[in-house]
């Protein structure tokens, strides 16, 4: 649980799910209703874990020492970031979290969920987000967003159909387990329909804090 008034938001999916497309308007709606805003980014969003995010995403390594520095990056995102943060009373909007752990290490690489809850206990101490938007898409959908996107695709973008189904099933088991937190969006739908479904979640977390709900946001085209 984050302190009164804070919202702590992820926003999980699949590569290629298009999560990040929605990031600015959900930062633009929330601005707009007066929410003091930190948007961040796993693995990442400190000095250190973006050098930690260069040598996750491009650099070989043993399956642990991979899981180790993930939460190496995110112990020093949460301790000098978000925490800080939502004990101001701020929201916090982060692309990725420890779900991606969850999904990527323990069900795609295939170390299993019992390794990354230790390791989640040990840093975040029973605390973590307070609602996530995983962005959902048929495995067929992710992959051929993948190829005609990015000049240069990092190691898990390059990883085998087989690892992604593995990652997409251990996102539905958390968001099966998790149903108050997690809010599943079907990304496969329209701009327009997508953010009309964003819209309603923002609104409703607006209002139990306390914030008039946004007017709009940016121009879905």
């Amino acid at each position: 649980m984050t302190t009164r008034g804070a919202c702590f938001i992820t926003l999980e999916g699949l590569d290629g799910a298009g999560k990040s497309t929605h990031i600015p308007w959900i930062e633009d709606r929330l601005r707009q209703a007066g929410v003091d805003l930190l948007s961040t980014r796993e693995p990442g969003g400190t000095p250190l874990g973006e050098t930690l995010r260069e040598l996750l995403l491009h650099k070989p390594m043993d399956l642990r020492t991979e899981t180790l520095l993930m939460f190496a990056a995110r112990n020093e995102h949460w301790r000098t970031r978000i925490l800080p943060a939502l004990e101001q009373g701020r929201w916090v909007l982060c692309d990725r979290y420890t779900d991606a752990s969850f999904a990527y290490q323990g069900g795609g690489r295939g170390l299993g969920a019992e390794p990354v809850r230790i390791l989640e206990e040990w840093v975040q101490q029973g605390r973590g987000p307070d609602c996530t938007l995983l962005f959902d898409v048929p495995l067929a959908t992710a992959r051929e967003r993948l190829s005609r996107g990015r000049a240069r695709s990092d190691r898990f973008e390059r990883e085998d159909a087989a690892f992604f189904e593995r990652t997409r099933q251990a996102y539905h088991a958390r968001a099966a387990a998790d149903p108050d937190r997690f809010r599943v969006i079907d990304a496969r739908r329209n701009l327009e329909e997508i953010r009309a479904e964003l819209g309603g979640i923002l609104d409703g977390l607006l209002r139990a804090r306390g914030h008039a709900p946004a007017s709009g946001g940016l121009d879905p085209a």
